[in-house]
């Protein structure tokens, strides 16, 4: 594979994200010293806990369906407020929250998941809301580990900006009937994973082992194959300074996953972001697929249940599986907001048993709360319920990514996306790669940790 140089010094310029960073990091430190109120000094108000809330759906025309069930749902048991639904699409989220935020207009209350929730909360848009989950009916009932998450990417002092909802497990998608056919054993090692996308590619016919994501969002789908396989179960050293994204382990195993393009993927793998990456194996050629919970149903409804499974990401060569951790989800409350004691109300109405339940279901997700969790159709729903087990049963280490960095999105996306396609296609090493990564993410944690003091 060709070696391509990020730069000609022995350290990189400061990137545009590393500004960027900066100028969050200095946002955190104005927040820090400021009198509690919130974006652009409006501290909001407590409200009557009737009238109108504003809620923005992080998710809108995947989720709008189950949302506007549950705000009808809470319409009824709460006739004196109303709720205004604003779907947004995933992709267009967190700018339009960050320029509300600079510019007002904030909605009372929004999805806020792990990964975004460090950039709202360091310019000081997100109302603390460990006090009112520590007297409401939710308390005690949610999946901690989910709090915890959320509690880590708010910052290190621990403080929860954001209730959860559900958590969305990697998944590895394989055909159960391509399997039998070729004789091949379940994908549940590395080993056999290799294996199986050799042997079911036959690019004459138009078959292929596996597809890989290329496009937007490849870097996460990236780091779960190289941890999964170099067995590494933390993303900093001993130290806390020094990430270890580009060990030689996950150097190696990295070489070994974006080896796979071309060689037993289709050349369309370059450029799909997860909704071509589904559609493309949906369509019926292809062995496996790695994607998380959220796209179950498109499959139920491409094969039936009778002609693939979802199951947790393969284990190691130590017999243990370690996977990077997939963003939890959840609500916030925006400080701006004038009405904070109807939106806390919707936000306990949303994660209570039977509408968490709801949610779930619709999204094919793990619950955050633990009644919802127990429901009889996460066991109709194999790859959630084999979830909710890995998850739980001690099988799984989880790698945490450093979502607390404000500028985590940018180093991991827009930053490397280009990049992870120069590796794809032999024009840059996965070395090269991931010592360029981890040289900004060090510096990042690095500026970080002065800013914290």
């Amino acid at each position: 594979m060709k070696s391509s140089n990020r730069s000609s010094s022995p350290r990189r310029r400061r990137t545009p994200a590393a500004v960027a960073l900066g100028a969050v990091l200095a946002l955190t430190a104005t927040a820090c010293g400021d009198d509690g109120s919130g974006a652009g000094g409006d501290k909001g108000a407590e409200g009557s806990g009737k009238g109108k809330i504003v809620f923005w759906d992080n998710n809108g025309g995947v989720r709008t369906d189950v949302w506007k069930t549950i705000i009808a749902d809470f319409e009824k048991a709460n006739p004196d407020i109303d709720v205004e639904y604003v779907g947004i699409a995933s992709t267009e989220y967190q700018s339009k929250v960050d320029t509300a935020i600079q510019g007002g207009g904030l909605p009372d209350v929004g999805g806020v998941g792990a990964a975004m929730l460090a950039g709202f909360a360091a310019q000081n848009a997100l109302d603390p809301l460990d006090d009112r989950l520590a007297k409401s009916s939710l308390n005690g009932k949610l999946n901690e580990d989910m709090v915890e998450s959320l509690k880590a990417a708010g910052g290190d002092d621990g403080t929860l900006y954001s209730v959860p909802t559900s958590a969305n497990n990697g998944v590895l998608y394989y055909r159960t009937d391509l399997f039998d056919k070729a004789g091949l054993k379940e994908p549940t090692t590395w080993d056999a994973f290799f294996e199986a996308a050799e042997k079911l590619t036959d690019k004459g016919k138009n078959r292929f082992g596996y597809t890989i994501r290329g496009g937007a969002g490849s870097i996460a789908q990236a780091l779960d194959a190289m941890y999964g396989q170099s067995g590494i179960t933390s993303f900093w050293d001993s130290s806390g300074k020094k990430t270890t994204l580009n060990d030689p382990k996950n150097v190696e195993a990295l070489e070994k996953y974006a080896g796979l393009y071309k060689k037993v993927t289709p050349a369309a793998d370059l450029n799909n972001d997860f909704t071509k990456m589904v559609a493309q194996w949906d369509s019926g050629t292809i062995g496996m697929l790695n994607h998380n919970l959220g796209s179950y149903q498109d499959h139920v409804k491409a094969f039936g249940t009778d002609k693939f499974r979802g199951i947790p990401q393969p284990v190691g060569s130590t017999g243990k599986r370690v996977q990077v951790s997939n963003p939890v989800d959840g609500l916030g409350l925006f400080k701006s907001s004038k009405n904070k004691e109807a939106a806390w109300k919707f936000i306990e109405f949303a994660t209570s048993h039977e509408q968490n339940s709801k949610f779930n279901e619709s999204a094919g997700q793990v619950p955050a709360n633990n009644d919802a969790a127990k429901d009889a159709w996460i066991s109709e729903a194999e790859p959630t319920k084999l979830a909710a087990e890995a998850l739980t049963d001690g099988s799984t280490t989880i790698v945490q990514l450093p979502y607390y960095l404000p500028d985590w999105n940018t180093v991991s996306k827009a930053d490397n996306e280009p990049n992870f396609q120069k590796v794809l296609l032999g024009k840059m090493s996965a070395k090269d790669f991931l010592d360029g990564m981890a040289e900004e993410l060090n510096a990042a944690q690095k500026e970080w940790d002065e800013q914290k003091g």
